[in-house]
């Protein structure tokens, strides 16, 4: 209930997009600012870096770099800092971190782009592919 205190405030709309860039700007250094209290809540030390995370949110932004509407960016800059929020305040869970940030959508990636298989032994394999589910 300590999280519904401090609920996210829904700024006025930007003026011009010169405006809205400086508040995805703004944005971007809060989000910044709150990874070590991020990896601190979540004990994410052992499978992620800050530098990690900060490209991972730096992706997230530049994936929406060609939208020019104001009112769109406004609405897209609510909705990351609504996630911030539940972030900070430990709505999510670990796996839901490290699941949309650490991993993202790609999944487990190797360096030299082929998809890294999980350590499972020589059994549940046969188990897998012999077995239908």
């Amino acid at each position: 209930m300590a999280f519904m205190a401090r609920a996210v405030k829904v700024p006025p709309n930007s003026a011009s997009l010169e405006e809205a860039r400086q508040r995805m700007f703004e944005f971007f250094k809060t989000a910044c600012r709150s990874l070590p209290t991020v990896m601190h809540i979540y004990h994410l030390d052992e499978v992620v870096t800050i530098s990690q995370l900060r490209s991972s949110i730096s992706a997230q932004i530049r994936k929406n770099a060609k939208v020019t509407n104001p009112k769109v960016i406004d609405m897209l800059l609510f909705k990351g800092m609504e996630e911030l929020n539940n972030v900070v305040e430990h709505a999510k869970q670990r796996h839901h971190i490290i699941g949309q940030y650490v991993v993202g959508q790609e999944g487990l990636v190797h360096e030299g782009g082929s998809v890294k298989e999980p350590n499972v032994s020589k059994y549940l394999k046969n188990f897998y592919t012999t077995n239908y589910f």
